[in-house]
């Protein structure tokens, strides 16, 4: 990687392109020290660690605790890309886009970039209205009126769309995908002041050095797997029938052989984002039903409370089953064994058609199975990994690991494209002007 930036800054438009990504993240980073107005900073900074507001604050990444002008940032585009995605399988004028090249995928961004609008006008109506909510119950005699919650509503629609904008820019411009390295960086941000609490529990003598070395150790064992899991893949060989020589009419046929790549890891982190909003929903119930049903509320305290092993286990099923779904709408066998019958590709020692589409399912189950327990995995892990050592201060969430190594890893092969097309056109333009020479 470091070899990759030391020959990508010796290039000039590759440098141009770090340096364009890096301002508009600097520009995205500064936007989250800018509180929305019409927030009692004051008193925020008590709402948010506790109540449903500190919930909702916790899995957002920390990220809603400033509510700043960019405090929801790309959550609302994140969660139309994953709707859009879905129903581009389902619904068949949706399909049909997707197939139609780069019209077709402009039109679909157009869908995703309007219906992140829509969802983020109700996200920012739902938060602003918490926000008020826990702020006037702890800054007394403050009582924001309509147009101070108009303001902040207008205020985070218009920081979406901005952040929307930066992140399609770093595309188009930069290195790497915008959206991705948004995330990453507001992930990173926390890094730093988490690691000075860490070691001041340890001056303090609050934390071992045995415990601290054995966080230390299993997060780069962690990272260490992640990097394994996530470039793993199941390589099924494909063959492709093409004619040699005789032109139109010839009769002596041969074979290409390839592969067909199907990942572990088909789904990302999107089972764990899915199994995450279901654990909000007892959240919601507890709070409720504090007084109505004061038996639902110990229910859920006795059984689906936080870090419970009731509440673990209920998580890692929901993320199996999450990823079961996802893989089963995003990897169809039907269609990949329509697509290749029709190009003349098949897979060897297996018939074309219905006995291929069987063999790739089989297969896709089999894989989804150890994704789903490697994303499983990542969740429950960091959970007894702070139980254990008594670090809480940083917040090891093998979620916000995947992310940030996989956005390295793609922006690391994206970089490392480019170089090798600037490096195959030297060598053409090199030879040309030797020709010319001679």
């Amino acid at each position: 990687m470091l070899r990759a930036f030391r020959e990508a800054f010796r290039i000039p438009d590759l440098q141009r392109k770090i340096v364009f990504t890096l301002l508009l993240l600097a520009v995205y980073r500064l936007g989250n020290t800018i509180p929305t107005p019409g927030v009692n900073s004051a008193a925020l900074e008590q709402a948010t660690s506790s109540g449903l507001f500190g919930l909702i604050s916790m899995i957002s990444g920390g990220n809603l605790s400033q509510f700043s002008i960019f405090a929801l940032g790309v959550l609302p585009y994140i969660t139309a890309s994953i709707v859009i995605q879905l129903l581009t399988t389902t619904v068949p004028a949706l399909e049909k886009l997707s197939k139609e090249g780069e019209e077709g995928r402009k039109k679909i961004n157009q869908y995703t970039r309007t219906a992140a609008i829509v969802l983020g006008t109700i996200q920012a109506t739902v938060f602003s209205i918490f926000v008020s909510s826990d702020l006037h119950n702890i800054a007394v005699g403050w009582t924001p009126g309509i147009f101070t919650l108009l303001v902040m509503i207008l205020t985070q629609v218009a920081g979406i769309a901005f952040t929307m904008w930066l992140g399609e820019r770093m595309t188009e411009v930069g290195i790497g995908n915008g959206i991705s390295l948004i995330i990453t960086a507001g992930i990173i941000a926390r890094y730093p002041a988490e690691i000075a609490a860490t070691s001041q529990l340890f001056k303090q003598g609050q934390v071992g050095i045995l415990n601290l070395l054995a966080f230390i150790l299993i997060t780069l064992v962690v990272i260490a797997g992640i990097v394994y899991v996530y470039q793993a893949e199941r390589r099924v060989p494909v063959q492709y029938a093409r004619a040699r020589g005789g032109g139109a009419t010839a009769r002596n046929y041969g074979t290409q052989a390839t592969y067909l790549p199907i990942k572990v890891n088909q789904a990302g982190v999107i089972p764990v984002i899915f199994a995450s909003a279901m654990l909000i929903l007892p959240s919601l119930i507890e709070n409720a039903a504090k007084t109505r049903a004061p038996e639902v509320t110990t229910f859920i305290q006795q059984y689906l409370q936080a870090g419970s092993p009731w509440y673990v286990g209920v998580e890692v099923l929901l993320i199996i089953a999450f990823t079961y779904l996802y893989n089963s709408v995003q990897f169809d066998p039907k269609r990949i064994a329509e697509q290749l019958r029709e190009s003349g590709g098949f897979i060897p020692g297996v018939r074309p058609g219905t006995p291929t589409a069987e063999y790739l399912g089989n297969i896709s189950t089999r894989i989804s199975l150890w994704g789903a327990v490697f994303l499983a995995l990542l969740v429950v892990i960091p959970q007894l990994v702070q139980k254990w050592t008594g670090i809480t201060t940083f917040q090891f969430s093998g979620t916000g690991l995947l992310i940030i190594v996989g956005v390295a890893l793609e922006t690391l092969k994206q970089l490392e494209a480019q170089l090798t097309v600037r490096r195959y056109d030297g060598f053409i333009t090199k030879g040309r002007i030797r020709e010319r020479v001679q």
